[in-house]
């Protein structure tokens, strides 16, 4: 689904993203000690985030962002928001 943007879809939590999927992150719904804290590590509004792995029962996930890993238990990343980027763009 477009939303007017090429080569840009909806917003989504980055929870919801799959292994490989890259997105920006439009937002964070987070207190704001916590979300001070992943701002400071560069999960900042326009940043770039790729998914990178699962654990094995599928919490945390693992995101690159800005030359960095970073794990994210469901419950923080549920809580951001991104705009998905299709592949090719």
């Amino acid at each position: 689904m477009k939303d007017g943007i090429q080569g840009w879809t909806k917003l989504n939590a980055l929870s919801e993203l799959g292994i490989g999927k890259m997105a920006i992150i439009e937002s964070l719904d987070l207190p704001d000690e916590v979300g001070h804290h992943l701002m400071h590590m560069g999960i900042v509004p326009e940043a770039r985030i790729v998914v990178i792995r699962r654990a094995p029962a599928g919490d945390p996930t693992v995101y690159y962002i800005d030359g960095f890993e970073i794990a994210l238990r469901r419950e923080t990343a549920r809580s951001i928001r991104v705009r998905t980027i299709e592949e090719g763009h």
